[in-house]
């Protein structure tokens, strides 16, 4: 039964590692180190945070006193970074429902609490840095690394407006092929910057833990070295008789 069988699973599998091999075929990524230790970095990225994302989308797993452990006191927070009259013990929510945002944008803004361990820093980057200006889309804009997508370029008074430079390939853009027609109030060195910070808050709002967890990881490893080290000590002391 198994011989019979065998041949259908091996095309199967083939078939599937073809299906996924397609799924991961996207724009090349930009690459960056998030530090969840740098904590001007996401203390900037916070404000930004606040500033321009929780408009829309929110992060309702989040709530405000997470920004003590970057270094941020009640006071600043609730003077700085609160701007709707919410509390320092409230969720970072949005003031309209999802039906309104259906109504009014077509497709309700996705929560941001946890896009960082779902897309990947490295896909946030590119993606916030690949918005190019496509008078076709009803926004008037469109993106690199997410063909089609319905969020406008609420960024583009920082970065400029992007338009796709001399190509003859329009179905495989990389973010090497925009070029930057009208300036924006950053420089594109300050843009990146503007970007990282961003997303390094977004990486540590979506795992706030994760530098404890690093950490206490590599306590872990040390202790699990030490302990086979006298583990293996003992039995060279028991056994040294015998051998």
């Amino acid at each position: 039964m198994l011989k019979k069988i065998l041949p259908f699973l091996l095309l199967l599998s083939v078939g599937f590692v073809h299906l996924s091999c397609e799924a991961e075929e996207t724009v090349p990524l930009q690459h960056i180190s998030i530090n969840g230790t740098d904590y001007p970095s996401l203390q900037r990225g916070a404000k930004h945070f606040i500033n321009y994302c929780v408009t829309c989308h929110g992060a309702k797993f989040v709530r405000y006193d997470l920004l003590k452990q970057i270094g941020l006191s009640k006071q600043q927070i609730e003077e700085n970074l609160i701007l709707t009259g919410s509390k320092i013990s409230d969720d970072m929510v949005v003031a309209f429902s999802a039906k309104d945002a259906t109504e009014w944008f077509g497709v309700a803004p996705p929560d941001l609490s946890v896009e960082a361990r779902v897309r990947g820093a490295d896909w946030l980057y590119s993606y916030l840095k690949g918005f190019y200006k496509d008078d076709t889309r009803p926004s008037g804009w469109n993106n690199v690394v997410f063909p089609n997508v319905a969020m406008p370029h609420v960024l583009y008074a920082l970065q400029g407006t992007q338009v796709i430079g001399p190509t003859k390939d329009i179905q495989h853009l990389a973010l090497t092929d925009l070029v930057v027609e009208k300036p924006g109030k950053l420089t594109p060195a300050e843009y990146n910057q503007f970007i990282y910070d961003l997303v390094n808050y977004m990486a540590f709002m979506a795992e706030p833990a994760r530098e404890t967890r690093i950490h206490m990881g590599y306590g872990v490893i040390i202790f699990l070295i030490l302990g086979f080290a006298l583990s293996y000590a003992l039995k060279k002391e028991y056994w040294k008789d015998i051998h």
